[in-house]
């Protein structure tokens, strides 16, 4: 297959297309300069020069190809709105990544929340992340477009990337923040839980996603939990630090900004990937986001 992916230089979309090279897909990447150009085409991946804000290039890319991935945002209506328009009676697949902070909510560190969501669950969807939901939907009404539109959210997701970007989000900034501050930080106590999911088992998803899901289908990716504090302890232990230190979550948000210490490392955000278990066989082989920082994490590079 031809696969057109926005996000081929980042983490989750990186990841994505070596796997694809591997599987022998021909892939095309959506990049914003000639850097990155020559980087993804170092990799096999080649190279489309643009960015979500360019409409025509993104409906030509669509047209082209025989399905999409998009993994450069969970929030770029623009984007999404012209890949769809593109795509419409095509019948080809659109997979859109979302994000489970989708029902993160405003606990800043201090509860476990006790409500666990799946596929089926109705979501409880916080003002500030509406407008994910509301595209998210808006992705999954396609399927009465003729567009084989698939949505998949990810949980937090750990280990190394394949691509040019081997770093996920949370956790690489716990441990950069820890260097920084010569101790481990996380918001309030860090009793607030979030399911977590290993980067090859999304990889995984996504291509068993491409292969065989239904119009309309939406499927969220774990494979275990965690709270902030127990991943923050096993950031100290692996880097040798001390205990964890609980941060303000004001003081956190003044630092970092509201999105990243309120809703990124603040909140909670349980989820069960039950669908995709059922319906497209998956089988996530890593369990544990705790005992990959204490046994895998790299400790020179992270």
């Amino acid at each position: 297959m031809n696969i057109f992916i926005t996000g081929a230089g980042g983490f989750i979309g990186g990841s994505i297309a070596m796997a694809l090279l591997a599987a022998g897909h021909r892939v095309r990447g959506l990049t914003r300069g000639s850097a990155s150009a020559e980087r993804l085409a170092a990799s096999g991946i080649e190279p489309v020069l643009g960015t979500l804000d360019d409409a025509d290039v993104l409906a030509r890319e669509a047209r082209a190809c025989d399905g999409v991935i998009n993994t450069a945002s969970a929030d770029h209506a623009g984007a999404v709105h012209a890949l769809l328009a593109a795509l419409e009676g095509s019948s080809k697949p659109l997979l859109h990544t979302s994000g489970s902070s989708v029902v993160g909510d405003d606990a800043r560190g201090s509860c476990r929340a006790e409500r666990v969501f799946d596929e089926k669950t109705p979501l409880t969807v916080f003002p500030l992340k509406q407008a994910r939901r509301e595209l998210d939907l808006h992705v999954l009404r396609a399927a009465g477009r003729s567009i084989r539109s698939v949505v998949i959210c990810p949980s937090l997701i750990y280990g190394e990337g394949h691509g040019l970007n081997t770093k996920s989000v949370q956790i690489p900034f716990l441990v950069a923040n820890a260097r920084e501050q010569g101790a481990v930080q996380v918001v309030g106590p860090g009793l607030n839980v979030w399911s977590n999911v290993h980067i090859d088992d999304v990889v995984d998803l996504f291509l068993l996603a491409l292969a065989k899901a239904p119009a309309g289908a939406f499927y969220f990716a774990e494979n275990g939990e965690a709270s902030f504090a127990e991943l923050g302890a096993a950031i100290a232990q692996r880097l040798g630090m001390p205990a964890v230190e609980s941060l303000d979550p004001e003081l956190a948000a003044a630092k970092w900004g509201e999105a990243k210490a309120y809703f990124t490392l603040g909140s909670n955000s349980r989820v069960r990937a039950r669908r995709a278990r059922r319906e497209l066989g998956w089988m996530p082989q890593h369990p544990s986001a705790v005992d990959w920082i204490l046994h895998e994490m790299p400790v020179d590079s992270t």
